[in-house]
């Protein structure tokens, strides 16, 4: 295993003497090096003066026998030069940088920076920031026999304890539109790293391949959840399709998923309630290419899979704090609609004085289905919600079934052209949103009264199947996979 320890790029890019004292014209710091060829990885920065200001600029380069330039910022304008200004200015060219390699950087439009400001957990986030960018400069710019190396080090610098917390920060920092932009830059990367690995026959190591952060705010409890395709644990079948357009199709794809819950504090006259629904569910399987590319090298943007279960258990950690735990919604009771029909059918012997009748009894069992199924239910102090998609006239689950080979290749099967369809069971993208109108049960935790003023944490465990069954493509090919992440949730009891 690669070392973990990582620099500090952020107090070295702030103790940095003023330019005027420089002893040439650059500085370097190295990120890390190849454990097997004791190559090196290092950022430097150099300057050029003007009359009233100083141009400085950032690059990474590889020590491949001669120094390798891999990636390079601007030159930036400063009117002054104190270690501050050279961090912060370097802050927003390493966000450039990141979103550049994105899948729309020719088309993105115009955002605002984020302001820094500078505290105590600034330089986390400087150092997260700057070892992503290095990061995706290994996977896209560094030369092939130090690329797995150098990656191996970089990643296990990005999986200590510490970047998780500072990678949340980040995105807090940077606002939900960047925050995508950036997710989807980082797990298109992810995504190219993965395949190189496997079609070389290794094993990929990559950090934030499954990425959440929960806030816990008032009365709201959110978790974002980003997760590129190719890193989902596959369910069925064990193996990819050896169609290469169609394996393009759905690994270029990754989920984006935003699970929202509001939250109630009752203080009754000797309990208290905590009582919790669902204000919004959104799951999205997102392109990670341009239309262009994914319709040259796969089979466009219509192939590629969709939610097909969502599993989320919340469960108190501490145990003694709970007198009960209720939950709103019964076990579903179908009603149906059977209807008996009744017919005779005479028949005539020969002779005349014989009549022989057949009596017939139909019945006709109607039932109304619904393409996603909601149910609660509880072990212990967890309560589980979980949504099932179902689909076909035999209402099969699909996430842990596959359809008959027939419904395959008929074009009126319920799941082909699944996005277009007027009762299809996604959005016009092919994501799904459940919210408060019409899945906005409860769940209610009794607490004693000594509960009161104390914080407690509740931890969300869950996991979220996507599903690929062709849409307009005729194959025989389907796979179901399968993502968990696990968080944990805050909240303070009083009203």
């Amino acid at each position: 295993m690669a070392s973990a320890v990582a620099p500090d790029i952020w107090h070295w890019t702030r103790s940095l003497p003023n330019p005027k004292h420089w002893r040439g014209k650059s500085y370097y710091l190295q990120i890390c090096n190849s454990p097997s060829t004791n190559q090196s990885l290092n950022l430097i920065i150099s300057w050029h003066s003007e009359t009233q200001s100083f141009n400085l600029s950032y690059s990474i380069c590889a020590e491949h026998h001669d120094p390798v330039s891999l990636w390079s910022s601007h030159y930036s304008r400063l009117k002054s030069v104190n270690g501050s200004d050279f961090a912060i200015h370097f802050f927003h060219d390493i966000i450039c940088g990141v979103l550049r390699y994105g899948p729309y950087s020719n088309k993105m439009s115009p955002f605002r920076l984020p302001n820094v400001q500078v505290s105590e957990d600034t330089g986390k986030i400087f150092n997260l920031a700057a070892l992503t960018l290095a990061l995706m400069v290994c996977i896209y710019e560094a030369p092939s026999t130090l690329r797995r190396d150098l990656i191996g080090t970089v990643s296990a610098q990005l999986i200590r304890g510490d970047m998780w917390g500072a990678a949340k920060k980040l995105m807090l920092a940077m606002g939900s539109d960047m925050e995508e932009q950036w997710m989807r830059s980082l797990n298109l990367a992810v995504t190219n790293w993965i395949i190189e690995t496997r079609r070389s026959g290794g094993t990929p190591v990559s950090p934030f391949t499954v990425f959440s952060y929960a806030v816990s705010a008032i009365r709201l409890w959110k978790v974002e959840l980003y997760c590129p395709v190719v890193a989902m644990i596959m369910e069925h079948p064990a193996h990819q399709t050896k169609d290469e357009k169609l394996q393009f199709s759905l690994n270029y794809q990754h989920l984006e998923a935003v699970i929202q819950f509001i939250y109630r504090v009752t203080f009754r006259e000797n309990w208290i309630d905590v009582t919790v629904n669902v204000d919004n569910i959104r799951c999205d399987l997102i392109q990670l290419v341009s239309e262009t590319l994914m319709a040259k090298q796969g089979y466009g943007s219509d192939e590629k899979h969709f939610p097909s279960r969502i599993s989320l258990q919340l469960t108190p950690l501490v145990q003694t704090d709970i007198l009960s735990l209720t939950v709103s919604r019964s076990t579903d009771n179908p009603a149906q609609e059977v209807d008996t029909e009744m017919g005779l059918d005479a028949t005539l012997s020969a002779a005349p004085a014989t009549i022989g009748i057949t009596m017939s009894a139909h019945e006709t069992v109607t039932r109304t289905l619904r393409p996603w199924k909601f149910e609660h239910s509880v072990h212990g102090n967890t309560a589980a919600l979980n949504w099932f998609l179902h689909g076909g006239a035999e209402g099969r689950e699909v996430f842990s079934s596959e359809p008959h080979k027939r419904e395959l290749l008929q074009p009126r099967s319920w799941f082909r052209n699944r996005y277009t369809n007027p009762g299809r069971p996604f959005t016009r993208g092919g994501g799904v949103i459940f919210a408060g109108d019409e899945y906005g049960e409860s769940v209610c935790w009794r607490m004693p009264a000594a509960a009161a003023g104390k914080t407690v944490e509740w931890e969300m465990k869950g996991r979220i199947w996507v599903t690929y069954w062709p849409n307009k493509k005729r194959t025989l090919h389907v796979e179901t996979r399968r993502v968990e992440f696990r968080e944990l949730l805050r909240l303070t009891i009083r009203e």
